[in-house]
């Protein structure tokens, strides 16, 4: 009895990389489909959110069959209910992938991206996409100094947002107001898909420790040779 419950809350963790690996992938296919004008991806984005929602349902429902039959007291408990509320941050991730992908369809045939910015809108959603990828291997090897990492990475997706608005802001701006709505919905889209990213993380480090992340920081390799000088 006590083997399929562990077994349980061992598939409810799987279920959660498995959510993570689909809304990585998503704003991956998502990024391509804003940046090319590609309507035939950014419909298959758009649909494929549906099984990251099939997924979170059925994660949920385990992890209520497991408080109703267990009862899980200390560590047992904090996985069930971290796990619960990461999933919900998993799924928001997809819905984010998924405006994205929505945007690329309602410009289409034009590209919803000017030239300009195809650089810094690409490199936002490639670090989302790395983002994901780390949150992804945090849920797996419960490293908690990888976890504590991830806000710092999140530092970067912060400085490609702001450099979105000065562009958006600067005098010599010509591309028109729907495009600059459209750019400043694209930035807000990956800023807070990075926001999931790393709450998922900190929600790792909860679930390890018994502490919340804010608590504590990232180990950090000595200092040596001149560099300690």
């Amino acid at each position: 009895m006590r083997d399929a419950y562990h077994e349980e809350l061992d598939s409810i963790s799987e279920g959660l990389v498995d959510m993570a690996r689909l809304v990585g992938s998503a704003i991956g296919r998502a990024t391509t489909a804003i940046l090319d004008a590609d309507l035939k991806l950014a419909e298959a984005v758009i649909e494929g959110d549906q099984k990251v929602d099939d997924l979170q349902h059925e994660l949920e429902a385990r992890a209520i069959t497991l408080l109703a039959r267990q009862q899980p007291v200390a560590t047992d408990l904090r996985i069930v209910v971290t796990s619960l509320r990461m999933s919900a941050d998993l799924e928001r991730s997809g819905d984010l992938a998924q405006h994205v992908a929505k945007l690329a369809r309602l410009r289409f045939p034009e590209r919803a991206v000017p030239h300009d910015l195809h650089a810094t809108i690409l490199e936002m959603g490639q670090l989302a996409q790395r983002l994901m990828a780390k949150a992804a291997e945090v849920i797996i090897t419960k490293d908690v100094d990888l976890a504590l990492q991830l806000e710092q990475d999140d530092d970067e997706m912060d400085l490609l947002h702001r450099t979105l608005f000065q562009h958006l802001m600067d005098d010599r701006w010509k591309h028109g107001i729907e495009t600059a709505v459209d750019v400043t919905l694209l930035g807000r889209y990956y800023e807070r898909y990075a926001d999931h990213a790393v709450a998922v993380a900190k929600r790792v480090v909860y679930l390890v420790t018994g502490e919340h992340a804010d608590e504590l920081q990232p180990e950090m390799p000595p200092v040596t040779g001149a560099e300690g000088a």
